[in-house]
Formats: structure tokens, sequence, C-alpha cells
């Protein structure tokens, strides 16, 4: 009989094959984006009992962090794969339960179906055995655990066609680094046959390191970095990329290299928001400028729809709903939480979800849509002393409001019965990027007016 089951908070996939008593965790599709994930944590120890509900394990997705529940009473009675996994496929065999009442000590492990058909080759009778006696040992533990490269070790073997299997893993948790790559490498170029000449000198392989910086001083394959020890010139030390950087490079590259982007900016007089903002604070009502600023330009989109577009496949879409993605830093890389029908929302409404959203973000808490299915982005940078700057679109979003911080200025005091007359202004700068083909420069030029003058009189937008 085969289950699967997909809860509200991102459940565990089941699979209970006829007559089998254990029920099969494998890695679920957590976003729709997701082709892999990494193990953070396992919440359960195998021998422990959980409910419906109870969550199992923390899987990091190119998106964030996030729990596994269970949906059915049972005991976990094998973690087959560790916590610290990476690049762990859907699909693939995570752990085993038992339904409460059984033993969970004798449950049986499934043989992993992927690398079964490695077996069958072994048949002839004479030549077989010598040739497989060697590598059958590395290919047997893989039958327990799956094969775990770093990414530079990936790109070695397969840009020389070596076979993993053959690697000799040395990291941690069974992982074959570049260490391992390239001893495989340097052990099959000595096991090739040389020309007669070559035959004759032995130490082949101590000449080979002598012509690395000769003639062009860049050595023929990477040096490796020694950890506690200074690094040789031409040596790095490879940083593992998350899967939430992974897909930010990806849609950064993608944003650049498909979107005609244009940029308009604006400066914005702070000193009403100012004002509005001690009054409420009299009335014990925090809120801050980056709330007013949400909200301001989720009524400019109410006012200008041509504005709240994406593109799709066939051409523009027009949008129906107001969710403003704001951008949120966190240690595992920009994420952008959603703030849904903004326009319709008070402000210390917006205030109270926004600082939720923030802290679900960096600690990782959110789900899949609680970030997906924005229309609109706001990135600030003002609290970091940034005056201005320019963002990368959000795909398939049209905008992004990048947001300076505050600078005082001496301006003249543009109605004064008395006169021109100098005053000091909180000014702000904003720039907008815009998708071209959605919105060119004059319906830019537009928004950003309207925007501003939502923002300098923020009792119009209903605040």
């Amino acid at each position: 009989m085969l289950l699967d089951v997909m809860c509200m908070y991102l459940k565990w996939t089941v699979v209970c094959p006829a007559g089998a008593a254990p029920l099969k965790v494998q890695m679920p599709a957590l976003s729709p984006t997701m082709e892999e994930g990494n193990i953070v944590k396992w919440l359960k120890k195998e021998g422990e009992e959980g409910a419906a509900g109870d969550t199992l394990c923390e899987i990091e997705t190119d998106k964030a962090v996030v729990v596994l529940e269970s949906s059915e009473d049972g005991i976990l009675a094998k973690i087959l794969v560790q916590e610290g996994s990476r690049g762990v496929r859907l699909g693939t065999l995570i752990a085993l339960m038992v339904s409460e009442g059984e033993d969970w000590k004798q449950v049986e492990i499934p043989a992993p179906e992927p690398i079964t058909p490695t077996a069958a080759p072994p048949t002839a009778a004479g030549p077989a055995p010598p040739l497989t006696t060697t590598p059958s040992a590395p290919k047997q533990s893989t039958l327990l655990s799956p094969l775990r490269l770093s990414p530079a070790a990936r790109h070695i073997l397969d840009t020389h066609g070596l076979d993993p299997h053959l690697a000799k893993a040395t990291g941690p948790r069974g992982l074959i680094t570049k260490e391992d790559a390239l001893k495989l490498l340097n052990q099959r170029d000595e096991r090739r046959p040389a020309p007669p000449a070559a035959a004759v000198t032995s130490p082949a392989p101590v000449t080979v390191s002598a012509p690395i910086a000769p003639s062009t001083g860049r050595p023929t394959f990477p040096p490796l970095s020694v950890p506690g020890k200074p690094g040789m010139p031409g040596t790095f030390t490879e940083i593992p990329a998350s899967n939430v950087r992974r897909v930010i490079a990806q849609r950064l590259t993608q944003s650049k290299s498909t979107i005609p982007h244009a940029y308009a900016s604006v400066d914005c007089d702070l000193g009403p928001v100012m004002k509005l903002r001690k009054q409420l604070a009299t009335e014990d009502i925090k809120v801050s400028v980056n709330d007013f600023i949400i909200k301001a330009a989720a009524v400019s989109l109410r006012e200008m729809p041509e504005v709240n577009v994406m593109w799709s496949g066939d051409g523009p879409q027009a949008l129906d709903y107001i969710h403003i993605s704001i951008a949120v830093a966190t240690p595992r890389g920009l994420i952008t939480p959603i703030i849904k029908d903004a326009a319709s929302k008070g402000l210390q409404e917006i205030a109270a979800t926004a600082k939720a959203l923030a802290k679900k973000a960096r600690d990782g808490k959110l789900l899949p849509e609680e970030y997906q299915g924005g229309s609109f982005s706001i990135s600030n940078l003002g609290m970091f002393g940034i005056s201005e700057f320019s963002a990368v679109i959000n795909p398939p979003q049209a905008c992004i409001l990048a947001v300076g911080g505050t600078r005082a200025e001496l301006r003249m005091a543009p109605h004064n019965p008395d006169g021109p007359v100098l005053h000091t202004q909180q000014l702000m700068t904003v720039t907008l990027s815009s998708d071209g083909r959605l919105v060119d420069d004059e319906l830019a030029s537009r928004f950003l007016e309207k925007f501003r003058t939502n923002l300098e009189q923020p009792q119009r937008a209903s605040l």
C-alpha cells in the first residue's frame, strides 16, 4: 500500500510496502525548486517513540531550514542518513520507523535500489575475481551509506571520468574530499603504461612536481591546503556552499542576465514620519521607519496597479494581490518573507507581522508560504550606514525598492511668507530597480512620485 503524506508543516513522506514492517522515511520535496537537502539535526533518537505531529529532524532546503513532522504514531527504528549529511537527493531513504508495539531493533534495512545494478557484472569465470576483489570492499560499504562527495571532489572525478567508488573517503562521516579525488587521480596516472624511454626512469612521480612552476608559475593540478599550516601560493580553502547560498547565486545570475534592469532614484522628506512616530510612541505604539515605507509602497501599488505586475512566460501578468517581500539578512543568506495584503493592513499590524517574520527568518523557521509569492520587494540597508544603493530584482517580480539611510540637509523652505528661509530636512534616498519590459522609465518616475507623496503625507495613506 502506497501512502504519501504531506502535512501543513511539511510532513515526511511515508511509503508502506506490502507485507513490510518498516515505514520508509524519504527525503521529501519541501519547496518547488528543491532538488536536494541537508540533514541539519535529528530531533528523535533511535528507539524513541513519537506521536503524530512530533518533529523528526531539521532539513535545510534551498530556501530555509524546516522541520519534518510525523503524521502517525510510531517508533524511530533506524536513522540511515546521519545529521550533517549534505546533498541528499529527493526520494533518498533517510530513516525507518515501525508501528507501536513492534520490536524496533529487529527492523529490516532494505538494500538501496539505485546501486544494486553494480553488483551484477561479476559473472565471468576466470578473470573476474582478481578484478573485483580490490574494489569490492568500498562498493559494499556504499550499500550501507550512500556516497558523499564535496563539490570539488565531484568536479575532479567527473572531469577525469573516475569512478567515485574507487576513492577512499577520509573526510568526516565518509565524505570524499578534494584530496581523496586527487589521490585517486594520481594513482590512475601512475598505473598508466609509460613509453619505453620513460620506463627507465623509475622516479617518474617525483619528476612530475618539478615542472610545476617553470613556464607559467601555475601548478598542473590544485595544490593541497593543509589545515593548521600556512597556505602556499595558489592554495585556497574550500568553503562549502549551503543550499540557500546556491539558490541565491542561481537567482541573482538569472535576474541580471535575463531582466533588463532600469534604475530611478528620489529623495524623500522623513520629517512627517518622524513626527508621527513620536505621537504614536506617546500612545505606547512602537513602529519603525521601515514599517512606514512598507505601507507607503503598498498603498502606491494599490493606486497604480500597472506597476503591480510580473513577467510570465507569455508576457505581462497583472496581479490582484499586494504582497510585499522584505529582505532579511540571515547567517544562511538573504531571504524575503512576505507581508500579505499590506495595503489593507494598518501600520501597527504591519510592524508586528514584520517583526515576527524577521525573527522566524533568522531562526530558519519560515514556512514556504511565508516567503513565496511576493509581488514587490523592499531592501533597506539604511541601518548599516548605506546612503543609497541599487538592488537586484527578485524574479518574477517587476520591481524592488532599495532604501538608504537618513541624513540631515539644509534646504530652502518652499512656501514661507517671510521669504526664503533655510531649514533642516531629514532626507532619505530610495532607488527603484524595475524590469524595463514591464515598467518603463516614465511609469517608474510616476510611481516614485506617488510613493514619496504617500510617505511624506502618512495620513493620506490611511496609516
